[in-house]
């Protein structure tokens, strides 16, 4: 295993200083040729191309050399030395070229005499030489290591033959180490002739390995010295390998690095000195890391800052620490997550080596905090870590991230602190509010502050605070006040920080400072007054935000202002009153202190109303103006009566409309309220009719009352009908009137049902063709009006036919189809002909007649089609009525009334084509066709059969000369020039 150990290392040592020396040789090669160029260009300038032999230049020469000395000066060439490594090639060094005796040509420069010329931008090439690896290289290092496996074998032979007494053995050792390192010098001495610096090298790394051979053989292998001498012997090498490194290069670095982390480990034991261990690991990792930055080997320094914070690890698995090996240890993980980044400067990993070391650093030292009970020597060495970080910090501001590192896991230390006693929590916390929040506060102070000093002013004291309040705060306890004053004191630190750099910081750093002294102010006020108060507490920080949003035009300050309101929002929500008052804007009637929710709700409006009147954004603005109002409504809602809660909704919407007629998302909001009152009365409305159109009658007692409509849904179209002559987007305005046109024929036929009130289906069958008549008779009524012009608001088409279309529907779903007297059991009336059918079948051809006047003509044939067949039936009912009386469907149609019924459809087939005739449209002339062969059908299918003798033959008679007299018109129509003209009116 010895031998693994020491082949290895003096493998990983070879590969190290190749790379090293080609690195080295090439650095060497540039500041030589550089040197050299400069040298040259200097010496042509300063000779101004004088002629050899002559003092002055001659008559006109002074122009010709003026003239030509820019492009001869550019025309200068540098000496081609190869840039090739050399570890590749053999031979000696590149020198400085000298100057060359001969005259020398204008503009160029004698090239050395030394070597191949090669270009100075050539490529470094890479070749193989078997001589110079086999031969040059690979012989001195092999000897190298043989030297040192020859030290071991020495030792050991020794040891093992028993030639030597102990004392002489390790004598012995050390002589020949410290002749191989005497060597090594002597080699360095003689440079001149040994022409070649691995050699010095070699002999100083097999010196160096030897002596950790002796000391480990005699200490470890034999017991020939304690181990307490060992280690010491071992620490003692380790500290030469370090010296040595200055004068013997890179072997001796990294028999340092090994060997001085493999000591402790080499010497063993069970009763390890823990604060002696710490002490020779912390000088070893320090030594190491300041050697390899002063050999510009920033490797070194990390590979050895990461064996150091691998032993601390190994240390700590240890446990049970006396109070030596906690301040040792505490020591230890300072120098390690302090000291020695700051000694280390690498530009490709320095940020990741820092946060790294002060990360692990940190929880090595928070762990031992917790291993050691969290005692106040404990706690001072963490915190002693935290000055050291601060301290490098202000000294060089690329360090600050680790003191951000060990603020956190400080926090998350004191968290997790058990049971704490309350002066030592206070003293600890007061400390690290001084160096992770007073630290960064004097920076900005000073002006030289970096982006992490303010993100970590704005976030260690609220992570105090919560700190504490999750160690000792209850709402119910007597600390509560001194809690308070502890977040007064700690906000104090942010908002200092944000007034010091008001002007210079960035507008998302200026705003973290500034939430974050207003959330502790706010914490400190709400540990001081009841929960009920919650969003009324929140109200002196979010004013402080938002009027310093106003007065820089900060975004990100309104920004933050929004997140104050959602705060407000989420006290209102959070505080035990919150349903109660949320059941009153439903119109339940919750046990609340009325001046108590106002203001609450009050305190909600207030944000949501600046950022209103603050926001330059649309969006926002209309969002902030929506939550105003919304949460205007509650907090009136808490004072005011149920019944007056939908037109407050409403009268706000109206009142805001006309005082600030921008604010359209208020005004919507607001009418949305009101709307949401009449929900349940159009829900109630809906069910009714939808079960009406089951053949089930609308009674009035299933329809909402009188006092529903007037305080529920009246409010709805009353703020739709204002708002209405305020919106300029057309479509908008046609949802508007949709929707407000809707409600006010809802409520008019609710207030209509109460004048015939029909319970009853008895009330039904007397009154129910009655009601719908004057219904569908009061809407075709209106849309007339609307058609004719209103005053103030002209003549409304579009309103004109929806009421039109309304009043015909009804007609069609009601009295034409579900209960038609024809078919089911409605009172028409006594009189023949002056009867409500009568009434009704003119209100339905009334209503067709208007929209075929004020629709498309597109649609105007097949409005003819309807209207031919309203009178038709129209006709058949009041002929049933004359036979059957009031209720024609309690009486058996006759041969009489079934004669009159051909006779009748022949009749009106007759004046159909006569219609048709007189206004030259196509649609009346096939209607009378089809109530012809409607007729003609009843009677050769139905009457036929059912009629007898004379009968029978009047209805043949009056059928034939009907059918002739229809041909012999409508051949007529067809030849004169009607009938040309006739399919511009097509269906």
């Amino acid at each position: 295993m010895e031998w693994l150990f020491i082949f290895g290392l003096a493998g990983v040592a070879a590969y190290l200083w190749n790379r090293l020396d080609r690195a080295e040789k090439r650095l060497d090669t540039l500041d030589r040729l550089h040197e050299a160029t400069l040298l040259r260009l200097r010496d042509l300038v300063a000779s101004d191309q004088l002629v050899p032999g002559q003092t002055t230049p001659p008559p006109g020469a002074q122009e010709t050399s003026e003239a030509s000395a820019m492009p001869q000066r550019a025309a200068v060439t540098v000496p081609k030395t190869s840039l090739e490594p050399a570890v590749l090639r053999a031979g000696p060094s590149p020198q400085v070229p000298q100057e060359a005796p001969a005259e020398p040509v204008a503009g160029e420069i004698p090239d050395s005499a030394e070597g191949p010329r090669t270009s100075r931008f050539s490529a470094p090439k890479l070749s193989f030489d078997f001589e110079d690896i086999f031969g040059r290289k690979l012989p001195i290092w092999g000897g190298g290591v043989a030297l040192a496996v020859a030290g071991v074998f020495l030792v050991r032979y020794a040891i093992d033959a028993g030639l030597l007494t102990p004392s002489v053995r390790v004598v012995m050792a050390f002589l020949f180490g410290i002749g191989l390192i005497g060597g090594a010098e002597v080699a360095r001495r003689f440079e001149h002739k040994v022409a070649d610096e691995r050699v010095q090298q070699a002999l100083a790394g097999a010196g160096l390995a030897t002596l950790y051979a002796g000391f480990y053989l005699a200490g470890s292998q034999y017991g020939l010295i304690g181990q307490l001498v060992a280690f010491v012997g071992l620490a003692a090498v380790t500290a030469v390998a370090i010296a040595l490194s200055f004068r013997f290069g890179l072997p001796s670095a990294v028999l340092g690095l090994v060997g001085g982390f493999a000591a402790p480990a080499l010497v063993g034991g069970d009763g390890a000195n823990v604060p002696l261990l710490a002490l020779y690991l912390g000088l070893v990792t320090a030594g190491l890391a300041f050697s390899g930055e002063r050999q510009n080997r920033s490797w070194l320094g990390i590979a050895a800052l990461v064996g150091g914070l691998g032993w601390g690890a190994v240390l700590l698995a240890a446990g049970d620490f006396a109070t030596s090996d906690v301040v040792a240890l505490g020591l230890y993980f300072l120098v390690l997550g302090a000291v020695v980044p700051a000694l280390i400067a690498n530009e490709r990993f320095g940020k990741i080596l820092r946060l790294a070391s002060a990360g692990v650093a940190s929880i090595q030292l928070a762990i031992l905090v917790d291993a050691g009970g969290y005692t106040p020597l404990a706690w001072g060495l963490y915190l002693l870590m935290g000055g050291a970080l601060a301290f490098f910090g202000w000294r060089k501001p690329e360090l600050r991230e680790g003191c951000a590192i060990a603020s956190t896991v400080g926090l998350l230390l004191l968290m997790q602190w058990p049971q704490p006693e309350g002066m030592a929590f206070t003293l600890v916390s007061i400390a690290m509010a001084a160096l992770f929040a007073g630290v960064p506060l004097a920076h900005l102070a000073l002006r030289s502050e970096r982006k992490l000093d303010a993100v970590q002013l704005a976030a260690v004291p609220p992570a105090l605070a919560l700190v504490a309040y999750s160690q000792f705060g209850s709402f119910s306890d007597d600390l509560e006040a001194t809690l308070a004053c502890a977040c007064l004191a700690l906000a104090a630190l942010p908002i200092a920080g944000a007034w010091l750099a008001h002007g210079r910081l960035q507008p998302r750093l200026f705003a973290g400072l500034t939430g974050s002294g207003a959330a502790l102010v706010f914490a400190a006020f709400l540990m001081l007054t009841p929960a009920w108060s919650a969003p009324l507490v929140i109200l002196p920080s979010l004013a402080a935000i938002l009027s310093l949003a106003h007065r820089r035009a900060d975004r990100t300050l309104a920004n933050l202002g929004w997140t104050w309101a959602a705060v407000a929002v989420i006290a209102l929500v959070a505080t035990p009153d919150f349903f109660a008052e949320a059941g009153r804007l439903g119109g339940e009637s919750g046990d609340t202190q009325a001046v108590r929710a106002l203001l609450r709700w009050m305190a909600v409006v207030a944000p949501f109303a600046a950022l209103a009147w603050l926001e330059l954004r649309d969006p926002a603005r209309r969002l902030a103006e929506g939550f105003a109002a919304a949460a205007l409504y509650g907090a009136l809602s808490q004072v005011l009566p149920v019944d007056a809660l939908a037109w407050t909704a409403a009268l706000l919407g109206i009142v805001l409309a006309l005082l600030q007629p921008v604010r359209l998302a208020a005004q919507a909001v607001l009418a949305a309220i009101a709307g949401l009152w009449a929900l349940p009365v159009v829900a109630t409305w809906i069910e009714a009719g939808l079960a009406s159109l089951a053949n089930d009658p609308i009674f009035v007692i299933d329809l909402p009352g009188v006092k529903a409509i007037a305080l529920q849904l009246l409010p709805t179209v009353a703020v739709l009908a204002f708002l209405r002559g305020r919106v300029a987007e057309r479509r908008l305005r046609r949802a508007i009137d949709i929707a407000a046109g809707g409600l006010g024929i809802l409520a008019a036929h609710v207030l209509f049902k109460q004048i015939f009130a029909i319970e009853t289906l008895t009330g039904f069958v007397e009154l129910g063709m009655t009601e719908r008549t004057l219904w569908q008779a009061v809407l075709l009524g209106a849309a007339w009006i609307a058609a004719s012009g209103l005053p103030r608001i002209g003549t409304q088409k579009p309103l004109a036919i929806g009421l039109a279309a309304v009043s015909l529907a009804h007609f069609m779903v009601y009295s034409w189809l579900i209960h038609n007297p024809l078919w089911d059991r409605q009172a028409l009336g006594p009189l023949p002909l002056a009867n409500i059918a009568l009434a009704a079948y003119a209100t339905g051809v009334g209503a067709a007649l208007s929209l075929r006047a004020w629709v498309d003509g597109t649609l105007r044939p097949w409005i003819d089609g309807l209207v031919v067949a309203l009178a038709a039936f129209g006709a058949l009912t009041l002929l049933r009525q004359a036979f059957g009386g009031s209720i024609p469907f309690d009486e058996a149609v006759g041969p009489t009334e079934d004669l009159l019924q051909s006779l009748t459809g022949i009749v009106l087939a007759f004046a159909f084509l006569f219609v048709g005739a007189r206004r030259q449209e196509r649609s009346w002339r096939v209607g009378s066709l089809v109530v012809m062969l409607i007729a003609v059908a009843k009677v050769f299918v139905f009457d036929a059969a059912g009629l007898e003798g004379l009968l029978r033959i009047a209805s043949f008679l009056a059928l034939g000369f009907a059918l002739i007299g229809i041909g012999w018109l409508y051949a007529r129509q067809l030849r004169g020039p009607v009938a040309e003209a006739g399919p511009a009116d097509s269906a």
